[in-house]
């Protein structure tokens, strides 16, 4: 397995999806259900029958509605297509019940519609409009961005527009995020050791990272809380946080996976936490504190403070909090080709092994109230 992806619109219960990826028996998309209470992990299985999943992502706006991106062999030519989804309306919400007899009652996804990519090659992955309704969504295929708008309650997607990267030799996009700021009307990409940033309205380009990695960048994420913050990781082990005003330096490095890192993830609510995934088999959890947007940690009211207090107060102000690794997690085995925070609770996140392992923890508890208290 390598797709995994939070519920995004189900923000109640604790709800992963992942897809797998076998060559042999039907794929299947699991949803994964985290009892936090009972600390029980239930699973129920949706049959995903066209073919290995490689992207996975889920509406914004409705729990039932997700996309794939997986790939489709027709006389010996192997495409990577993409299609809207709907699951069967019992499991669209988190729901801590577990199916009795699983073998019985696997379910098949219903087909929405087709990203139609005929023209435009292989698809890479799928990305929703963030604060949108769930009828926006942006696809990368080779060297195309290409926007759709969903029709008639998902059931056709129609191309409202698109680019295409130029240049010499085969181009191609690797990953692309939607940036939730600016009205949502950015997105960033990667292709080879290049990020970009594109103006959705236009379709051009705003700015360009040239070399941001020393090799292939793999993944991007947007800091939720600071407009212009951007991080990215790549083949060169690395994960680099830049200021897409000043694309000339990055503005911190990380350098703490031995292998390529396939994912980056900002915390939703607490933007210095930061999740990484990398074929060394490691998940780490970093605090880039001085890069958040709590640099000096919570600011506190002069009134609650007495003078002594107020004047050690003012002098750890002035301190900036150091940035760290807080916890290395090793429970995998094998590449961790994913990594996401539970969109219900911001203490809680998934990672995914290339071997179907699927691992769920929390950050430290100490860390936690270090951070609320």
């Amino acid at each position: 397995a390598r797709a995994l992806t939070p519920q995004t619109a189900e923000t109640d219960a604790i709800r992963f999806l992942v897809g797998t990826q076998s060559l042999r028996y039907d794929n299947q998309i699991h949803i994964i259900d985290f009892d936090d209470e009972n600390n029980i992990i239930n699973k129920n299985v949706l049959l995903h029958q066209v073919g290995e999943i490689w992207h996975i992502s889920t509406s914004p706006a409705d729990k039932g509605v997700l996309a794939t991106c997986y790939n489709k062999t027709s006389d010996t030519k192997v495409m990577t297509c993409a299609a809207v989804w709907r699951m069967p309306k019992e499991l669209e919400s988190g729901s801590h019940e577990s199916p009795d007899d699983s073998s019985s009652n696997t379910q098949t996804l219903e087909l929405l519609c087709h990203l139609d990519n005929t023209a435009h090659g292989n698809m890479a992955c799928v990305m929703w409009e963030p604060m949108g309704d769930g009828k926006k969504i942006i696809s990368l295929a080779d060297n195309n961005i290409l926007m759709w708008d969903l029709q008639e309650s998902s059931a056709k997607a129609v191309l409202s527009s698109s680019t295409a990267l130029e240049g010499k030799g085969q181009l191609k996009f690797t990953s692309g995020r939607w940036s939730p700021h600016h009205n949502c009307t950015q997105i960033a990409t990667a292709n080879d050791t290049t990020v970009r940033g594109w103006d959705t309205r236009s379709m051009r380009q705003i700015y360009c990272i040239e070399n941001a990695h020393g090799q292939l960048v793999r993944d991007l994420d947007f800091n939720p809380n600071k407009q212009y913050y951007l991080a990215s990781c790549g083949d060169d082990c690395k994960v680099k946080f830049w200021d897409t005003r000043n694309v000339t330096e990055p503005v911190k490095t990380l350098e703490e996976h031995s292998h390529w890192v396939w994912n980056v993830r900002y915390n939703h609510s607490h933007d210095q936490l930061i999740l990484t995934g990398s074929s060394d088999s490691r998940v780490i959890l970093s605090n880039m504190v001085s890069i958040s947007s709590e640099p000096f940690g919570h600011m506190v009211d002069d009134d609650e403070l007495s003078d002594q207090e107020d004047q050690h107060q003012e002098e750890k102000i002035k301190e900036p909090l150091q940035d760290s690794v807080i916890a290395t997690y090793e429970e995998h085995e094998d590449s961790v080709y994913a990594v996401e925070w539970s969109s219900a609770d911001p203490w809680l996140f998934a990672s995914l092994s290339y071997d179907g392992r699927l691992v769920i923890n929390r950050v430290p508890r100490a860390l936690k109230y270090h951070i609320l208290l």
